[in-house]
């Protein structure tokens, strides 16, 4: 078990690239903003049912 961990830390230290913190920054900028945008897209479509189904069933009671 030991030896698994030492060898994957060292794979992360040799074999890994990893981005420089500008990159970092811009990613996080682009995958916040992707996530306001879908959550508000998602809003958008369950409102949207919402009153649909609302609609629906109103003109069902009649």
């Amino acid at each position: 078990m030991l030896k698994y961990f030492s060898e994957a830390f060292e794979e992360l230290k040799s074999n890994v690239t990893w981005p420089t913190w500008d990159e970092v920054q811009k990613y996080t900028i682009i995958v916040a903003l992707f996530s306001v945008i879908f959550a508000l897209a998602t809003w958008g479509v369950d409102v949207s049912f919402t009153k649909i189904l609302n609609g629906f069933f109103n003109l069902l009671k009649g």
